[in-house]
């Protein structure tokens, strides 16, 4: 039959011809009527939801992320209230290195788009709020990231399949009733639920979340704040300058973040009521338990605190309860509050997560935080990962995961563990000879953004390769998972192991501490090991250590008990490039590890010891000997003309098309050699 013929049966020629080659059309099966299925369910598009799809998008991966809002970033629509953010925007550091500026730069989310870079957004140090929900809106739209807005997931649930990744699939119901199945579940919905103290009279105070922002609703008024975080500060700054006084109550004393080192407590942007306070100028700060106390309201609308016991079951009225003052007349709080403002931070929402997904235990954080493991993964549920602030409990007042400058980091270590697990995709590293392994940690120490901010949590690992010949060297694994770094990783470390870590010292820091003490700073590589201020230090183990020692490692270590370690002096410019103090004490510690000369050496030197040593160093092993000759010297060339060998000997410093590397282990320079008179036997730090 003609295709004319068979027009009348299959309508255009062109028809038949599309069925006739693409066999496959005819073959699909019929849709079926379950849910829509997406590899990757991400909840919420913050600036973790959008972190973790910039790198799904970026993998190929099939994903899509659920938002309730019609646009990025509706926390900070409405939050921080009084629209000041307390993250650094610092748009000049004297540096052109994009990785060492992110050190300082806490807003930006990471991406390959020069321009997605916060300072482009605010020239603000602590920027407007407003100013991050354009970033955000930016960052999903010219990513072209997939993102269903006004869908809210109203519930989550479990259901059980043999097939799937993890053995089960997660369903996703939104509010209009449709489901959406997934197989790995990513939650960035961070903290919503405004928490609440339940005490007698609580139903008077107003939450942070719906008080007044207009200083001139508490002019002359005496103001009754619960709380003692930044969000209560932050209440308290905007209106310390018309109230009578502000007294700020809460169970714990105030923790100021230049002491404690963690970026969460109190920041100086909001302290000035600590002034107020000191120079006794009426506002002032108390403790104690808000369990223990009761506020009532007497006659003429006011409130008055009285604690709890005083009252009588059903009777809060001021004629018939005992207020402190009956028994001491000089009660700190004895006065009338005219407004009592409720400050106490925020929770999770577990409500939209039904309880087969196990992910609250009831512990320490059960109310605050969901239960993660060390990967982020739940401890209820495989497959289901917690980012972004939510996910701050592996690291809570301990480092910045909590915030975007840390958990930006933590959302890439989730996604390459994903690749690993899923799609068979190995941890990226990069491999090098062992002549270059001082120079390689050197950089980082020097650069990585993601091992300055998350200190103590996220750690480089170099894992040598037989005879310390060469080392694979894996960027920012989450320390407390070291134990299973070939299971996550798909790297082997059967030949020992160093880990840079980033550490503050042990005793410098906390509530209790004097972080301005005579004499803080450490300046002696000898006395390394008691630098108080952030500084890297190196682990060696000769075998990876297992899940028992990395659960039971010694009180205050980030990591068990090494075979060797070794720090790095602090630096007041965090810059560890001093060759004496830094460099040479760092490189001297590698070669006791391995037992060999890490030393970079000039041609002649290579030749000598070629002629008079057994053990050649690795650096003359890996260059001189295969002919991989180092940039030439004044001597050599001088000696190649004076015994008349041929043109090509003084060619040691050209490139070379095998990619032979110079002392620094960058390429050789192209051109003509160099001409530097060096001594022969110069070492090279």
């Amino acid at each position: 039959m003609s295709l004319l013929a068979a027009a009348g049966l299959w309508g255009p020629p062109g028809l038949l011809l599309t069925f006739a080659l693409h066999p496959a059309l005819c073959l699909r099966p019929a849709p079926t009527s379950g849910p829509p299925h997406r590899d990757y369910c991400v909840l919420g598009a913050g600036p973790a939801g959008l972190q973790m799809a910039y790198f799904l998008q970026r993998a190929g991966r099939d994903y899509a992320v659920f938002e309730r809002a019609p646009r990025p970033g509706s926390f900070f629509t409405r939050y921080p209230r009084h629209r000041k953010l307390i993250s650094i925007n610092k748009r000049h550091t004297g540096k052109a290195n994009a990785e060492f500026n992110l050190r300082h730069d806490w807003n930006s989310l990471l991406s390959h788009d020069p321009r997605l870079l916060f300072r482009h957004y605010s020239s603000a140090y602590f920027p407007d709020a407003g100013d991050m929900v354009r970033y955000l809106d930016d960052f999903a739209d010219r990513l072209g990231l997939h993102v269903l807005y006004n869908t809210t997931i109203a519930h989550v649930t479990l259901n059980k399949d043999r097939q799937a990744w993890n053995g089960h699939y997660f369903l996703l119901t939104d509010q209009m009733g449709h489901a959406h199945r997934c197989s790995v579940l990513l939650v960035a919905t961070g903290l919503s639920v405004p928490n609440q103290v339940d005490f007698p009279g609580s139903e008077y105070t107003e939450g942070y979340e719906s008080v007044s922002v207009d200083p001139k609703d508490f002019e002359g008024q005496n103001v009754l704040i619960l709380g003692r975080g930044n969000s209560a500060f932050e209440t308290a700054e905007n209106i310390l300058g018309v109230t009578n006084f502000i007294h700020m109550l809460s169970r714990s004393r105030v923790r100021l973040s230049w002491a404690t080192h963690y970026v969460g407590d109190l920041r100086a942007i909001n302290n000035g009521l600590l002034d107020t306070y000191q120079l006794k100028s009426l506002d002032g700060l108390l403790e104690s338990d808000l369990t223990d106390l009761a506020i009532v309201k007497d006659r003429e609308g006011k409130f008055r605190v009285t604690l709890k016991f005083f009252l009588e079951e059903g009777n809060q009225s001021t004629d018939a309860i005992t207020l402190p003052q009956d028994d001491n007349d000089n009660f700190a709080m004895r006065v009338a509050y005219d407004r009592v403002i409720r400050c106490l931070g925020w929770n999770f929402d577990f409500s939209i997560f039904d309880k087969s997904l196990r992910l609250s235990s009831g512990g320490e954080f059960s109310k605050k935080y969901p239960l993660v493991k060390a990967s982020y993964e739940s401890k209820g549920s495989r497959g289901l990962f917690v980012l972004g602030t939510a996910s701050h409990s592996v690291d809570y007042r301990k480092s910045a995961g909590g915030f975007i400058h840390g958990f930006r980091y933590t959302a890439r270590a989730v996604h390459r563990l994903l690749e690993h697990r899923h799609h068979g995709v190995a941890w990226p590293s990069t491999e090098h000879p062992v002549s270059q392994l001082t120079s390689s940690i050197v950089r980082r120490i020097n650069e990585a953004s993601g091992l300055y901010q998350m200190f103590g949590v996220l750690a480089d690992v170099v894992l040598l390769k037989e005879n310390a010949t060469a080392f694979e060297y894996l960027e920012e694994l989450p320390v407390q998972m070291l134990a299973q770094l070939e299971t996550i990783t798909g790297r082997r470390a059967r030949h020992g192991l160093f880990v840079i870590n980033m550490e503050y010292g042990r005793n410098f820091s906390g509530p209790d501490k004097d972080v301005f003490f005579h004499d803080r700073s450490v300046g002696h590589t000898e006395d390394a090991w008691q630098s108080n201020f952030l500084h890297p230090v190196i682990y060696y183990y000769r075998h990876l250590p297992t899940e028992q020692e990395v659960r039971f490692r010694p009180a205050d270590w980030a990591l068990p008990r090494p075979t060797a370690i070794h720090h790095i002096v602090e630096d007041f410019l965090t810059d560890w490039t001093a060759p004496v103090g830094h460099i040479l004490p760092l490189r001297r510690f590698l070669e006791n590890c391995l037992d060999t000369d890490l030393r970079s050496f000039y041609a002649e030197s290579c030749f000598l010891f070629a002629l008079t040593h057994q053990k050649l160093p690795p650096f003359c092993q890996q260059g001189y000997l295969r002919t991989q000759g180092l940039v030439g010297t004044e001597s050599l060339r001088r000696h190649g003309e004076e015994r008349r060998f041929p043109q090509g000997y003084a060619t040691v410093g050209r490139r070379r098309e095998d990619g032979a590397q110079g002392p620094e282990g960058g390429p050789l320079a192209p051109g003509p050699p160099l001409l530097q008179p060096h001594d022969s036997n110069k070492e090279e730090l």
